[in-house]
């Protein structure tokens, strides 16, 4: 005869199953034996330590295929709520606990803090019950709750796996200088900052352009350091997260700003992020340059004021999601110009015959990775519908635009 335990975990699978397979009265039957527990009050502490224990395990499962804390957490969230993502940094909490400081990767305790990922219970087997008292949540909304969400960790896709898991982080080798690559980020947030702070669009434009200048003369300094040195920089993967509203185009700002900046990036529409791969200092550049458009973007945004179509009825969601639509085009269209202007200073340049070689290689290694981990990609398109919206776009990435002699780096 199964154990108890033996018992819970059997009905907790056949609950996953049934909710995958959308079997209602098969996941009801389940929900009912998993709240009732085996045996009365002692089945049920059982059942609250199957849980937990397939919980932790299944979270361990996503990290190895790919996923991070945050990602996790933001992909409860998105499927279903607020609450489930709760849950998902209480499991990711408890399953830290096994890991030393020391082997977790530091990207790894950044989310972590950012989450406030901490143990606040006492003990394991009273997760369950007391987690539930916190959410204002009775037994049955708990059972069904846990179960969604081990049903999301199943079912999750595997993704490219970025850094090491916890437990195998080890020291970084030094490579090249950290101390200039931190200085110049911190100039270009500075930089950034002013032109996101200002209410003067021109203003905006001039600290911008600044920004990205600085940032592609850093890029051609780097790569010479690299070509010169010896020292190995390899191309990285990275995920950024894109919210609703008007997640696509967003993502294409994102996208264009990848380009510049020599990096190639793809979108994953269904949990909300762009994975944008890349030279460690160019995906730092990358998203530096979008979140601060993005701020311009939103605030040019919401200044213009949409009309009603003849019909009288309100237009604003089509015309936001022209407006940002036209203002990623735009200025992919204006870093384009930027990029072939120094792409003929450079040709005519005394140091062209050794940086070209060295840029050029540098974006057959970002391709070789990139066509690695994406060997089949499907296109989106996006339509437009609200040509008011189309051209105020339009106008407010001329304002935003980075123009100027050194704004991009050749690619």
């Amino acid at each position: 005869m199964p154990s108890q335990r033996q018992l819970a975990e059997q009905i907790i699978h056949q609950a996953i199953q049934a909710r995958h397979r959308e079997e209602t009265a098969e996941l009801d039957r389940c929900h009912a034996l998993l709240t009732a527990g085996p045996g009365g009050a002692a089945g049920a502490q059982v059942v609250n330590r199957a849980l937990l224990t397939t919980l932790l395990r299944e979270v361990e499962h996503a990290w190895r295929r790919g996923w991070q804390p945050a990602e996790l957490v933001r992909a409860a969230r998105r499927e279903h709520t607020a609450r489930h993502g709760r849950l998902m940094v209480d499991a990711i909490a408890a399953q830290m606990r096994g890991y030393p400081t020391a082997t977790v990767d530091q990207r790894w305790q950044s989310q972590l803090a950012a989450l406030d990922a901490r143990v606040w219970w006492e003990h394991d087997d009273h997760l369950v019950t007391v987690w539930g008292e916190r959410q204002d949540l009775d037994r049955t909304g708990v059972i069904a709750t846990v179960i969604e969400l081990l049903h999301l960790l199943a079912t999750l896709p595997a993704i490219e796996l970025i850094g090491p898991t916890p437990g195998n982080a080890r020291p970084a080798a030094a490579t090249l200088p950290a101390d200039l690559d931190q200085r110049m980020l911190d100039r270009v947030r500075a930089l950034l900052a002013k032109a996101e702070s200002t209410d003067f669009p021109e203003e905006a434009d001039a600290y911008t352009a600044k920004a990205q200048a600085l940032m592609a003369r850093h890029r051609i300094d780097h790569a010479l350091l690299v070509a010169t040195t010896g020292k190995r920089d390899q191309p990285a993967t990275r995920r950024v997260s894109v919210d609703n509203p008007y997640e696509a185009p967003k993502t294409l700002l994102l996208q264009v700003v990848a380009e510049a900046n020599s990096c190639r990036a793809v979108w994953m529409k269904r949990f909300g992020f762009t994975t944008v791969v890349g030279f460690p200092t160019d995906l730092d550049s990358t998203e530096l340059l979008f979140t601060s458009l993005l701020v311009q973007a939103t605030r040019a945004m919401t200044q213009a004021k949409p009309s009603t179509d003849a019909y009288g009825r309100n237009t604003t969601r089509s015309f936001r999601q022209s407006f940002l639509t036209a203002y990623a085009s735009r200025i992919g269209e204006r870093l384009n110009e930027a990029t072939d202007v120094v792409g003929r200073e450079m040709a005519e340049s005394a140091g062209a015959a050794q940086l070209l070689p060295v840029l050029a290689a540098r974006d057959d290694e970002v391709r070789d990775v990139f066509e690695k981990q994406f060997p089949d990609l499907t296109h989106h398109a996006t339509t437009i519908s609200n040509r008011e919206g189309w051209a105020s776009g339009r106008a407010a990435a001329d304002q935003a635009s980075l123009h100027g002699r050194e704004a991009v780096a050749p690619h």
